[in-house]
């Protein structure tokens, strides 16, 4: 697999659209902290990692009724082109209504967080 977090946002998008009530992804640490900012944001209802030797994270998906919480998701930096944002040139999602999650050297935090603490770095997703 060339792009882990492109596959995360793409198991997360699929099982919101077939209303399933929870996904599972092969684990690492980008992936896990990507999770947590859902969680943290109130896009998803748990975040939970099992397992010893294979460790798996399993994201319990939130839904409005018969929709999920989650509009949409866009991956913004790829292997085939990263994008680095300065603290000051990070953008808004959707007038303020999303979130940007931004990799940046005290590790992988929201556009408001990293705005607050004058970060930069690389532009991963826009979730709304």
């Amino acid at each position: 697999m060339s792009d882990p977090i492109s596959d995360m946002l793409t198991r997360i998008r699929n099982g919101g659209r077939a209303l399933l009530p929870a996904i599972e992804l092969p684990h690492s640490r980008i992936k896990e902290n990507v999770a947590q900012i859902l969680k943290q944001q109130g896009y998803v209802t748990d975040v939970a990692v099992d397992g010893k030797e294979a460790k798996k994270i399993k994201i319990r998906l939130k839904y409005n009724g018969k929709k999920s919480v989650i509009e949409g998701l866009k991956r913004i930096s790829k292997p085939g082109l990263r994008k680095y944002v300065g603290a000051t040139e990070i953008p808004r999602v959707r007038g303020g209504l999303g979130v940007a999650v931004v990799s940046t050297s005290e590790g992988v935090m929201t556009d408001v967080q990293a705005r607050k603490k004058n970060l930069g770095g690389e532009l991963l997703c826009y979730i709304w």
